[in-house]
């Protein structure tokens, strides 16, 4: 018999200045399949503060090149970048669900989204315009345009990780920034890939730099080193607001996107199938693990029964399981701590008085002894002061909320701290568009699901699910860019200042 060779375990890498390297911080994690703990999907070493500074120093040489070549060149990059990820979605796909836990076809279904964003902003760099205004003295030519900051930070969670790297990179790349993309360390080996990508398209070395490691270390060097113009952040309210205060110690343009509650509102009149799909897609989709996630259902108390009834059934024949299983319709939790804090909320809405429904326990036996898997959750008769009706749980549990009418729906709909999306169910107008009106969120869908977008619509919340620009389309430009206002006087003579 031949001796037998164990296969290498990967190690994920950073990239810096167009060079592939280990991080050499002697700290590293194994990261794991989160839906069956025997596959070990790699070794992740954490890089050193040095490191940080070299891709920020490398960023900063390469700046003046990639500002001077023309947003039009720079956007043919993207488009190779989108041609790319279009040919390799599978193996795209089949790295992400293993790493991160989603099913096949969500993973699948993000990195669709992350090829629209690609496809969209490749043409936004023949459109990064400015506007001529007109000037109050004559022969004056009045102006602005937009150029971009130097070097940028995209700092990512681990829920979405190809999507938002993506929806961070491309218009930070296309409006003459460099990049200092730091990943979520648990996909470090998605992120890897997603950076493959842009470096195959041609991004020239030092444009795009990959740092794998802690916020505390590398994330502290993106925020304290003065070459770091602007700080683009998703992820925990806990993380954001402080990232955002220290950034307005030095004036550091800062974008955080954060946690959000989000609600379904299912009036009298709504259509019951719709809004019953549409909520179990919601709140169980990517096992709850977005920040549009349904987490709450506000329902009117005449066909609350109902609903819940019919929510319930449907929930029960949803398939948990490996999400690289076909017919799977839900995975697991990403992690071994984010599956506690599921289990603990799980726990608190038992105290707290509301009804479980179904739902509400750890699933064990069988290949389930392998994965952080909870079976989806729904509790009723939640009261809006709860904590499961206020604070964002990240998992597969969804609150029922009764109200009497419609007023109430929308006061209970506002009454979190968060506000990144909402959804109203009805046949009325007039309803539709009041709470559209009054709904305190930066995201409204009428008789669709709380989760989804557009990738030429902008993105964000109110309130503490946002600060800073929004993201995503037209105005995702205008983070990325300085205006700056000309004006040209050609009349070759001296005139007379005014002070404004």
């Amino acid at each position: 018999m031949g001796i037998m060779v164990e296969p290498a375990v990967a190690r994920a890498r950073n990239f810096i200045n167009g060079r592939w390297s280990e991080p050499s911080g002697g700290h590293s994690i194994e990261r794991r399949n989160p839906a069956n703990h025997d596959d070990l999907v790699g070794v992740v070493p954490s890089a050193t503060r040095e490191e940080a500074q070299a891709a920020v120093a490398a960023a900063a040489a390469a700046f003046p090149a990639w500002r001077d070549t023309p947003a039009p060149i720079r956007g043919r990059v993207i488009a190779r970048a989108t041609e790319i990820m279009t040919r390799r979605t599978e193996e795209l796909a089949r790295v992400l669900t293993r790493e991160e836990g989603k099913t096949l076809t969500e993973s699948r279904g993000e990195i669709q989204r992350s090829i629209n964003v690609l496809d969209y902003m490749a043409g936004e760099a023949r459109r990064i315009s400015g506007e001529t205004i007109p000037s109050e003295l004559p022969k004056n030519f009045a102006y602005t345009l937009k150029q971009p900051l130097g070097v940028v930070a995209c700092i990512t969670p681990w829920n979405f990780p190809v999507a938002i790297p993506v929806w961070k990179i491309a218009p930070a790349l296309i409006t003459g920034n460099t990049v200092i993309f730091k990943p979520a360390t648990i996909t470090a080996f998605t992120a890897m890939k997603v950076v493959e990508m842009f470096e195959e398209a041609g991004v020239p070395p030092g444009v795009l730099n990959l740092v794998i490691g802690s916020g505390s270390l590398v994330g502290d060097v993106l925020l304290s080193n003065s070459a770091v113009k602007a700080v683009s952040f998703t992820g925990s309210n806990e993380i954001g607001s402080a990232l955002y205060a220290q950034g307005a110690q030095r004036m550091q343009k800062m974008q955080c996107e954060m946690g959000g509650k989000n609600p379904v509102v299912v009036l009298e009149d709504a259509d019951m199938g719709l809004a019953v799909e549409s909520a179990l897609q919601g709140a169980f989709g990517s096992t709850g693990q977005r920040c549009t996630a349904t987490s709450r259902a506000i329902v009117v108390e005449s066909i609350a029964d109902e609903f819940v009834r019919r929510l319930a059934a449907r929930a029960a024949e949803l398939k948990v399981g490996d999400g690289s299983q076909e017919g799977v319709d839900m995975g697991p939790s990403v992690s071994d701590s984010q599956f506690k804090t599921v289990l603990e909320y799980l726990e608190i809405g038992r105290k707290e008085g509301a009804t479980l429904v179904c739902g509400g326990q750890q699933l064990a036996g069988g290949a389930y002894d392998k994965g952080f898997f909870a079976a989806p959750t729904i509790f009723d008769h939640v009261k809006p002061g709860m904590r499961i009706a206020q604070e964002e749980i990240f998992g597969p549990v969804l609150s029922i909320i009764r109200v009497k009418d419609f007023d109430e729906a929308v006061e209970v709909s506002n009454n979190v701290i968060y506000g990144l999306s909402s959804a109203i169910y009805t046949q009325n107008v007039a309803k539709v568009f009041d709470y559209i009106d009054r709904v305190e969120t930066g995201i409204v869908h009428v008789n669709s699901p709380t989760t989804g977008g557009e990738a030429q619509m902008p993105f964000g919340g109110m309130k503490a699910t946002g600060v800073g620009l929004r993201e995503q389309g037209r105005v995702a430009i205008d983070f990325f860019t300085e205006l700056k206002v000309v004006y040209v006087d050609y009349t070759g003579q001296k005139r007379e200042s005014k002070i404004y």
